[in-house]
Formats: structure tokens, sequence, C-alpha cells
């Protein structure tokens, strides 16, 4: 404990720029009034995130604070936690204040008093005496409300000073915190809309980058490193490691280490965040050649057709898991139009045959996490007591589900895909093969894949794609290819 908490106090303190903070203090201070009265009594404890070494604990990976403390207190550094009292109300921000050897290293920073005003709390104390305030309240046997923990070094705070079994503190979690910071972060103010409109702008100028620079010839990787440096040059950095390559099947693919050759696609699926933390998440799938081919162009009007009629379809009460399945439909008829699975498109989704080309879900909650919420359970946050999670292979992917509200931002991002090894598998088996053209799919190995995503918010109205339009109809991206690859 002791070695533990030294560490914290030794560790210098970063400065927390304006552009941290990217709301007034008010919005800060509506936003733990209303956790407050959601919660019936205790105390609720929010840990903020400590520096993490990538090989040595001075060298450190950038700092990325906890959403959910950013969500209530805007402080966008190290070495805080905050306590609230649900049953009179007072709220008290911890952490240490900067010695001499913190500002000789990291230059003069903010004293906490100083944090404290620029959030609106008025009450600020060292990081050793919220120890002490848990302590007390242990003794004093008062409930301690917290979240799920997902880092290593606060899930052994939580066991050390609340003396809940190491094994055992992720369950001990308060549901009921869950539930109330689930039912705040998943209504998104204009405020925070607009924020997720600059990082998708930096995402356009990315997505563009990928469109003109690529070239027959070339690493992914030296592309990849062109679009890391547009979201790194937006003030924020990436919302999450970039996925570009021309295997696309292969649908979380951070390897960058292929050669572009004609005819092939490349799937680029990446964003940014600004600097407040809010992430874009833009997936666009574009010919290493100039044009597509025609099964590329067939197989892709497939998709983006799903992917429209998902959009228009996203309006309040109508359940994700719907959508999600009335996209696989659309999808599984076109390609039974182009003779590679076959039957009746409604009794192969049904099956799950759809799986063998579609094997993830729809979309998810974006916003501060670019899978938002995940940390806190995608039972919580995709699904609820109307709408359960589906068992079946691909459907049981889907991390949003329940139905959908006004103010909820998600993506939808239908996709086809040839994967070797799952076709091998179930051809082996003979499965779904009264729905899948096993024999047309033999010439496709090499196909990769096809994904586009795009951002929506759900309104009373219509639903809005945000950010600034990025090309994704096939005269779109081919009028882009050509003129790239003319410009050789």
């Amino acid at each position: 404990m002791e070695c533990r908490e030294s560490e914290r106090q030794a560790r210098p303190l970063q400065a927390t720029h304006k552009s941290d903070n990217m709301f007034d203090a008010s919005t800060y201070s509506q936003r733990r009034t209303q956790l407050l009265n959601a919660i019936p009594g205790g105390l609720i404890l929010l840990l903020g995130n400590e520096e993490v070494g990538m090989n040595y604990q001075a060298n450190t990976y950038a700092f990325r604070q906890d959403s959910n403390f950013l969500y209530f207190f805007g402080l966008n550094q190290p070495g805080l936690m905050a306590i609230l009292d649900a049953d009179n109300g007072s709220i008290c921000l911890y952490g240490n204040d900067p010695t001499m050897e913190d500002m000789v290293w990291t230059g003069p920073q903010p004293v906490m008093a100083e944090l404290g005003d620029r959030v609106g709390v008025k009450k600020t104390e060292s990081f050793d005496a919220g120890i002490n305030m848990l302590a007390q309240a242990r003794k004093s046997g008062r409930t301690i409300h917290f979240l799920p923990p997902y880092r290593a070094r606060n899930t052994r705070f939580l066991h050390e000073n609340l003396g809940i079994a190491l094994d055992q503190v992720p369950a001990a979690a308060s549901v009921d915190l869950i539930r109330a910071v689930v039912s705040l972060r998943s209504i998104k103010s204009n405020e925070e809309i607009a924020e997720m409109e600059e990082a998708l702008r930096i995402t356009k100028a990315m997505h563009l980058a990928m469109m003109q620079g690529a070239r027959p010839g070339l690493l992914e990787m030296e592309l990849a490193g062109q679009v890391e440096g547009i979201a790194a040059s937006g003030g924020g950095g990436l919302a999450y490691p970039v996925i570009m390559s021309v295997n696309g099947q292969v649908l979380h693919n951070h390897h960058h280490d292929q050669i572009m050759q004609e005819g092939q696609l490349l799937l680029g699926d990446f964003g940014a965040q600004t600097s407040s933390c809010y992430a874009g998440d833009i997936t666009r799938t574009i010919p290493v050649s100039a044009t597509f081919s025609p099964l590329q162009r067939d197989l892709y009007q497939v998709v983006l057709d799903a992917q429209m009629e998902a959009i228009n379809a996203c309006r309040p009460g109508t359940s994700y898991q719907a959508i999600h399945l009335q996209a696989a439909k659309t999808m599984t008829a076109g390609l039974v139009d182009l003779g590679l699975m076959k039957g009746d498109p409604a009794e192969a989704v049904a099956a799950g045959a759809h799986a063998l080309f579609f094997p993830h879900g729809l979309g998810h909650m974006i916003g501060m996490d670019v899978h938002d919420m995940e940390d806190l359970g995608e039972q919580y946050v995709g699904y609820d007591e109307t709408v359960t999670r589906s068992d079946q292979f691909g459907t049981a992917y889907l991390r949003l589900g329940k139905k959908l509200q006004a103010g909820f931002v998600l993506t939808v991002e239908p996709g086809l895909y040839i994967i070797p090894e799952l076709i091998d598998l179930w051809q082996k088996d003979k499965k779904f093969s009264s729905f899948i053209c096993y024999d047309k799919l033999a010439d496709l190995r090499t196909f990769g894949g096809i994904r586009i995503e795009d951002n929506i918010l759900v309104t009373d109205n219509d639903p809005k794609v945000l950010g600034p339009a990025i090309p994704k109809t096939v005269s779109e991206i081919e009028d882009i290819r050509r003129a790239a690859l003319a410009g050789n």
C-alpha cells in the first residue's frame, strides 16, 4: 500500500489545458447533481486513471483519463479521485498539489483548489485524505458505490481500500451506479454533439488521405502512418488503433505489413478523438486500383444499400436488434441475386446462414468512448429487460440491441467478408448448405472485405448523419481514385 501511494504522490501532474475542460463548470455541476439524485444513498467513489508505463515506469503511454471521471469532472490528468455523498450532497475532489520538482519537469501546474474551481467543486483535499475518508466510511458501515474497474491499478486500489477480495472487485461494482451513469451518458447534449462533429471533421481528413494516397506497391503502414499523423495534428489523437488493410476480412486487423496490389480492396476503419476525448468512428472501403471490379462494385452496393436503409430506420422506439436483422436480410437478398447464397433471405437470416458473410453486429453506441461505456457492461449499455442478446453466431456480437431513444449516437456499419477459414470450417460440416453456394466461393478466397460505417444521431424526427459528408458512393470513390492515380 505504501509503495503504491508513494508512486501516486511522486508522479508529476500533467498540465490541464483549457481545451481539456470543454464545457463550463455549470455543465459538470449539473451532471453531478443528476447523479446524486439517481443514487438512493451512500458514497459514490469515482476513480480517475493513473499513468501506465510502456516498458518502464517513467516512460509512459499517452495519458487517457477514465471517461466516467471526465464526464462528471472534466479533468484530464492522472492522480485524481472524487467522492460524492448521496446522503448530504457533498462533493470532494482528491489529489495532490504539484511540488517544485513536478514543476521543474512539467512546468507550472494548477493546485487542487484551482482545479476544483474550473469544474465547480468547492472542496478539494489531498489524495491521502480521500483514502482516510474511505476508511472512515467502511468503519461506519456506509455503502460505497463504485464502477467496474478495467485497469489493474484501480482494481488493486479498490481491493486494498474497500476490503474486497481482489478477484471479486468487478462483481462488487454498484449496479445502481452503473445504471445511473448509463442513463445520463446515453443521451448526448448539444455540447457533446458539437465535440463529436469536430472529431468527425478530423476523421474526414484522415479518410480522404487514405482515398487519395492508396497506391499499388505501397505498404499499408506508410498510409496508416499518414492518417495517424492527421489525428495527432487535430489535438486529440486516435480514438482507437487504426484498422487499415487489404485483408479486410480480419475484422480488427491492426497489422499494416501488406503491400497493396492492383485489384485489391483496402478497408480503412479509423477515427480521431478531440482533446476532450469524444470519438469519431468511420469505415470506408476503396479499390487499390482506379475502379472497383464488377463483383467488387456489386457487393459494395449491397452493403451500401443495407447501410442507407438501416440509417433511415434509426428512430426512437425501434430496437437496434430489429434494424440489425433487417440489414442482414437486405444483404442476404443481394447475395442471393449475385448467386453466392440461395433460398429465402428471411429464412437464411433466421437460421444464421448470413453470418458466414456478416459475422458481426451492425453497430454500437459511440461518444466519449468509441464503444461508448463498454467498461460498464454491454448488458446495461446495449440491452435491457425488453431486448436480450441473441446467442446466435454473428448476431451475438451485436453490442447494441435495445430500443433507440432521441439523443443516442451510434454507428451503422454493415459489412460483407470472405473469410477462408470460416468458409472451410462450415463447408466441411456442410453447414447451411441449403443457403450457401460454397462452389461459387472457391475463386473468392482473396477477396477481402467491405464495410461502410457512419455515426448517427437519433432524433425525434429523421436520423442525422453526423460530421461532414465523407465520400461513400461508388461514383464518389471512383472519382477520387481516378484523380489520385492520374496524378501519380
